[in-house]
């Protein structure tokens, strides 16, 4: 059996502001730190024999990573839409941060953004999820159902906010 597993859809191009501008930070920072890599990787390679230098091993490896972001960012930026306007009318969209309501009373607070911005700490899910899809065009006071796995949760919309940009 192979290891061939078919492509990944693709995610949805749009981007808040300041997830457009984390990412350009992130390619500046990754370009320095592969300029430091590379010293690093020339210095491992002038000690002498590279089948078992663990430091130039370690060092091409991490190239590697850092050139495939690298890469990846480069195709990434150009093709994303930079959402800057929020939508007019109180449904939930693109950039909408969320307040919902449990059954058992406990509230949950989320924010829509692009799949390259997701965090799990900030509760900034994606647009792609199916749990965003469920939230979708949903106003205040609608029930939600969403259905993960196993497991059917159903919750009510509390609030609805956008950010000023």
């Amino acid at each position: 059996m192979g290891r061939w597993r078919p492509p990944a859809p693709k995610s949805s191009p749009y981007i808040t502001p300041a997830g457009f501008a984390a990412l350009q930070t992130e390619l500046k920072g990754i370009w320095l730190r592969r300029r430091d890599v590379v010293r690093a990787l020339a210095e491992a390679a002038a000690e002498g024999d590279r089948s078992e230098n663990a430091e130039y091993i370690y060092r091409k490896k991490e190239l590697g990573g850092l050139d495939w972001r690298i890469r990846y960012l480069q195709k990434r930026l150009p093709a994303l839409n930079v959402v800057r306007e929020s939508p007019n009318g109180n449904a939930i969209y693109f950039g909408a941060t969320i307040v919902l309501s449990g059954k058992a009373g406990s509230t949950h607070t989320y924010r829509i953004v692009g799949p390259d911005e997701t965090d799990a700490k900030t509760a900034a899910i994606s647009i792609d999820s199916p749990f965003a899809r469920a939230l979708l065009g949903k106003r205040v006071d609608d029930e939600v159902t969403v259905t993960t796995g196993d497991k059917t949760a159903t919750m009510s919309v509390v609030s609805i906010q956008y950010e000023q940009t």
